[in-house]
Protein backbone atom coordinates (compact mmCIF):
# COMPACT_ATOMS: atom_id res chain seq x y z
CA UNK A 1 0.00 0.00 0.00
CA UNK A 2 1.34 3.11 -0.93
CA UNK A 3 2.00 5.82 1.77
CA UNK A 4 -0.16 9.44 1.11
CA UNK A 5 3.13 11.02 -0.08
CA UNK A 6 3.63 8.57 -2.72
CA UNK A 7 0.41 8.91 -4.37
CA UNK A 8 -0.58 10.83 -7.26
CA UNK A 9 -4.37 12.46 -7.22
CA UNK A 10 -6.59 14.29 -9.45
CA UNK A 11 -8.69 17.58 -7.37
CA UNK A 12 -11.85 18.47 -9.45
CA UNK A 13 -14.02 21.61 -9.07
CA UNK A 14 -16.38 22.58 -11.21
CA UNK A 15 -19.06 26.05 -11.14
CA UNK A 16 -22.16 25.94 -12.25
CA UNK A 17 -25.20 27.36 -12.97
CA UNK A 18 -26.90 26.36 -9.82
CA UNK A 19 -27.32 23.79 -7.33
CA UNK A 20 -29.47 21.38 -8.96
CA UNK A 21 -27.56 18.09 -9.69
CA UNK A 22 -30.43 17.31 -12.50
CA UNK A 23 -30.51 20.40 -14.32
CA UNK A 24 -27.72 22.77 -13.66
CA UNK A 25 -25.47 23.12 -16.20
CA UNK A 26 -21.59 22.89 -15.95
CA UNK A 27 -19.60 26.37 -16.83
CA UNK A 28 -16.33 25.53 -15.29
CA UNK A 29 -14.03 22.99 -15.05
CA UNK A 30 -10.71 22.81 -13.57
CA UNK A 31 -8.12 19.97 -12.59
CA UNK A 32 -5.04 19.61 -11.17
CA UNK A 33 -2.96 16.14 -10.81
CA UNK A 34 -0.50 16.60 -7.76
CA UNK A 35 1.28 14.73 -5.29
CA UNK A 36 1.97 16.18 -2.02
CA UNK A 37 5.58 17.45 -3.56
CA UNK A 38 4.23 18.56 -6.29
CA UNK A 39 1.57 19.57 -9.04
CA UNK A 40 2.18 17.13 -12.14
CA UNK A 41 -0.58 18.97 -14.65
CA UNK A 42 -3.32 21.50 -14.57
CA UNK A 43 -6.12 22.32 -16.49
CA UNK A 44 -9.12 24.80 -16.48
CA UNK A 45 -12.24 26.16 -19.16
CA UNK A 46 -14.66 28.27 -19.48
CA UNK A 47 -17.58 25.92 -20.80
CA UNK A 48 -20.63 27.40 -22.56
CA UNK A 49 -23.51 25.72 -20.72
CA UNK A 50 -26.22 26.88 -23.73
CA UNK A 51 -28.33 28.46 -21.41
CA UNK A 52 -28.62 31.20 -19.06
CA UNK A 53 -26.63 31.64 -16.30
CA UNK A 54 -28.92 32.74 -13.56
CA UNK A 55 -28.18 36.44 -11.51
CA UNK A 56 -27.96 34.71 -8.42
CA UNK A 57 -25.26 32.45 -9.62
CA UNK A 58 -23.08 34.99 -11.60
CA UNK A 59 -22.65 36.53 -7.76
CA UNK A 60 -20.85 33.51 -6.66
CA UNK A 61 -18.69 32.87 -9.02
CA UNK A 62 -18.72 36.13 -11.52
CA UNK A 63 -18.98 33.91 -14.90
CA UNK A 64 -21.24 36.43 -16.92
CA UNK A 65 -23.55 35.06 -20.26
CA UNK A 66 -20.39 36.51 -22.50
CA UNK A 67 -17.44 35.13 -20.61
CA UNK A 68 -18.44 31.62 -21.74
CA UNK A 69 -19.72 33.09 -25.17
CA UNK A 70 -18.04 31.09 -27.92
CA UNK A 71 -16.33 28.39 -25.55
CA UNK A 72 -16.32 24.61 -25.73
CA UNK A 73 -19.49 22.68 -25.31
CA UNK A 74 -19.16 20.19 -22.23
CA UNK A 75 -19.07 17.36 -25.22
CA UNK A 76 -15.67 18.64 -26.34
CA UNK A 77 -14.21 18.54 -22.71
CA UNK A 78 -15.69 15.23 -21.02
CA UNK A 79 -13.69 12.88 -23.24
CA UNK A 80 -10.57 14.56 -21.68
CA UNK A 81 -11.66 14.94 -18.30
CA UNK A 82 -12.77 11.37 -17.90
CA UNK A 83 -9.43 9.33 -19.51
CA UNK A 84 -7.59 11.95 -16.77
CA UNK A 85 -9.34 10.89 -14.17
CA UNK A 86 -7.90 7.25 -14.79
CA UNK A 87 -6.97 5.26 -12.01
CA UNK A 88 -6.80 8.11 -9.68
CA UNK A 89 -8.81 9.06 -6.29
CA UNK A 90 -10.38 12.37 -7.04
CA UNK A 91 -10.23 14.68 -3.91
CA UNK A 92 -12.99 17.73 -3.55
CA UNK A 93 -15.13 20.11 -1.93
CA UNK A 94 -18.53 18.14 -1.96
CA UNK A 95 -17.05 16.22 -4.29
CA UNK A 96 -20.31 14.26 -5.12
CA UNK A 97 -22.37 17.09 -6.35
CA UNK A 98 -19.05 17.80 -8.89
CA UNK A 99 -18.93 13.84 -9.75
CA UNK A 100 -23.06 14.00 -10.34
CA UNK A 101 -22.96 16.65 -12.84
CA UNK A 102 -19.98 14.81 -14.67
CA UNK A 103 -22.04 11.43 -14.68
CA UNK A 104 -25.11 12.83 -15.92
CA UNK A 105 -23.70 14.85 -19.14
CA UNK A 106 -21.15 11.20 -19.33
CA UNK A 107 -24.66 9.07 -19.55
CA UNK A 108 -26.18 11.82 -22.11
CA UNK A 109 -23.29 11.27 -24.06
CA UNK A 110 -23.08 7.72 -23.99
CA UNK A 111 -19.20 7.80 -22.32
CA UNK A 112 -17.84 5.04 -20.64
CA UNK A 113 -17.40 6.05 -17.14
CA UNK A 114 -14.27 4.74 -15.74
CA UNK A 115 -14.62 2.43 -12.35
CA UNK A 116 -11.84 4.87 -9.90
CA UNK A 117 -14.44 7.33 -10.97
CA UNK A 118 -16.18 6.12 -7.84
CA UNK A 119 -13.18 6.76 -5.75
CA UNK A 120 -13.21 9.96 -3.98
CA UNK A 121 -12.23 11.42 -0.90
CA UNK A 122 -14.53 14.21 0.56
CA UNK A 123 -12.68 17.25 1.98
CA UNK A 124 -15.70 18.46 3.20
CA UNK A 125 -16.13 15.62 5.28
CA UNK A 126 -12.80 14.92 6.46
CA UNK A 127 -13.54 18.78 7.71
CA UNK A 128 -16.39 17.51 9.81
CA UNK A 129 -14.45 14.50 11.13
CA UNK A 130 -11.65 16.82 12.05
CA UNK A 131 -13.93 19.20 13.84
CA UNK A 132 -11.89 21.90 14.65
CA UNK A 133 -13.05 24.48 11.99
CA UNK A 134 -16.59 26.33 13.22
CA UNK A 135 -17.16 26.65 9.88
CA UNK A 136 -16.05 23.83 7.10
CA UNK A 137 -16.07 26.09 3.82
CA UNK A 138 -13.03 26.03 1.83
CA UNK A 139 -12.12 29.42 2.81
CA UNK A 140 -12.70 29.38 6.69
CA UNK A 141 -10.62 26.49 6.41
CA UNK A 142 -7.93 28.44 4.45
CA UNK A 143 -8.35 30.84 7.12
CA UNK A 144 -8.39 28.16 10.03
CA UNK A 145 -4.84 26.17 8.62
CA UNK A 146 -3.42 30.26 8.06
CA UNK A 147 -2.78 29.01 4.40
CA UNK A 148 -2.28 31.13 1.48
CA UNK A 149 -5.39 33.05 -0.77
CA UNK A 150 -5.71 32.14 -4.33
CA UNK A 151 -8.36 34.84 -5.20
CA UNK A 152 -12.11 34.66 -5.82
CA UNK A 153 -14.37 32.11 -6.19
CA UNK A 154 -13.72 29.94 -9.58
CA UNK A 155 -12.89 26.35 -10.47
CA UNK A 156 -8.90 26.94 -10.47
CA UNK A 157 -8.68 28.93 -7.30
CA UNK A 158 -10.56 26.68 -5.41
CA UNK A 159 -8.54 23.36 -6.31
CA UNK A 160 -5.53 24.82 -5.98
CA UNK A 161 -7.34 26.36 -2.09
CA UNK A 162 -8.29 22.47 -1.21
CA UNK A 163 -5.41 21.20 -2.29
CA UNK A 164 -3.81 22.62 0.66
CA UNK A 165 -6.48 22.12 2.85
CA UNK A 166 -6.81 18.22 1.76
CA UNK A 167 -3.06 18.27 2.85
CA UNK A 168 -3.47 19.76 6.46
CA UNK A 169 -6.67 17.35 6.93
CA UNK A 170 -4.90 14.18 5.94
CA UNK A 171 -2.07 15.03 8.25
CA UNK A 172 -2.63 12.07 11.02
CA UNK A 173 -3.47 9.55 8.29
CA UNK A 174 -0.51 7.27 6.29
CA UNK A 175 -2.56 5.89 3.07
CA UNK A 176 -5.39 7.02 1.08
CA UNK A 177 -7.26 3.69 1.93
CA UNK A 178 -7.33 4.81 5.74
CA UNK A 179 -9.12 8.19 4.90
CA UNK A 180 -11.33 6.34 2.81
CA UNK A 181 -12.30 3.35 5.38
CA UNK A 182 -13.10 5.86 8.11
CA UNK A 183 -15.15 8.31 5.61
CA UNK A 184 -17.35 4.94 4.93
CA UNK A 185 -18.97 5.73 8.52
CA UNK A 186 -21.54 8.66 8.90
CA UNK A 187 -20.02 11.76 10.90
CA UNK A 188 -22.13 13.29 13.77
CA UNK A 189 -22.20 16.32 13.35
CA UNK A 190 -21.40 19.16 16.42
CA UNK A 191 -23.75 22.18 14.72
CA UNK A 192 -26.31 22.16 12.64
CA UNK A 193 -24.76 23.07 9.25
CA UNK A 194 -27.51 25.28 7.46
CA UNK A 195 -31.06 26.59 7.84
CA UNK A 196 -32.44 28.86 10.48
CA UNK A 197 -30.64 26.89 13.39
CA UNK A 198 -27.32 27.45 11.52
CA UNK A 199 -24.43 27.01 13.97
CA UNK A 200 -26.52 25.73 16.69
CA UNK A 201 -25.66 22.34 18.66
CA UNK A 202 -27.86 19.89 17.65
CA UNK A 203 -28.87 19.55 22.07
CA UNK A 204 -29.89 23.79 21.14
CA UNK A 205 -32.61 22.80 18.39
CA UNK A 206 -36.25 22.36 19.27
CA UNK A 207 -37.51 18.49 18.90
CA UNK A 208 -39.95 19.58 16.39
CA UNK A 209 -37.82 21.13 14.57
CA UNK A 210 -35.89 17.79 14.42
CA UNK A 211 -38.62 15.73 13.56
CA UNK A 212 -39.57 18.08 10.23
CA UNK A 213 -35.70 17.87 9.64
CA UNK A 214 -36.09 13.97 9.70
CA UNK A 215 -38.36 14.32 6.45
CA UNK A 216 -35.89 15.91 4.87
CA UNK A 217 -33.26 14.37 1.93
CA UNK A 218 -30.29 15.69 3.33
CA UNK A 219 -26.54 14.33 3.32
CA UNK A 220 -25.48 10.78 4.98
CA UNK A 221 -23.69 13.03 7.75
CA UNK A 222 -26.23 15.52 8.32
CA UNK A 223 -29.57 13.35 8.44
CA UNK A 224 -27.03 10.44 10.77
CA UNK A 225 -26.59 13.35 12.89
CA UNK A 226 -30.24 14.50 13.17
CA UNK A 227 -31.72 10.91 13.75
CA UNK A 228 -28.79 10.06 16.68
CA UNK A 229 -30.13 13.19 18.49
CA UNK A 230 -33.42 12.18 18.30
CA UNK A 231 -32.62 8.99 19.28
CA UNK A 232 -30.79 10.54 22.07
CA UNK A 233 -33.84 12.46 23.41
CA UNK A 234 -36.68 9.97 23.26
CA UNK A 235 -33.92 7.34 25.24
CA UNK A 236 -33.59 10.24 27.50
CA UNK A 237 -37.09 10.61 27.92
CA UNK A 238 -37.70 7.30 28.33
CA UNK A 239 -35.10 6.83 31.20
CA UNK A 240 -36.42 9.28 32.65
CA UNK A 241 -40.23 8.12 32.84
CA UNK A 242 -38.55 4.51 34.01
CA UNK A 243 -37.06 6.08 36.47
CA UNK A 244 -39.62 8.01 37.91
CA UNK A 245 -42.17 6.43 40.15
CA UNK A 246 -44.94 9.16 39.91
CA UNK A 247 -44.64 9.35 36.32
CA UNK A 248 -47.90 7.23 34.84
CA UNK A 249 -49.71 9.44 37.76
Amino acid sequence: MKTLEKETFICLDCETTGLDKEKDQIIEVAYALFSFSEIKESYETLIDPECEIPAASQAIHNISQCMVKGKPKIKGVLPSLLEVIGNHIVIGHGILFDLALIAREAKKLSLPIPKPFFSYIDTLRMARLYGESPINSLEKLRQHFNLPSYGTHRAMSDVLMNIDVFKKLAAPYKSSQDIMKILRKPIRLKTMPLGKHKGRSFQEIPMEYLQWALRKDFDEDLSYSIRSEVKARKKGNSFQQASNPFSSL
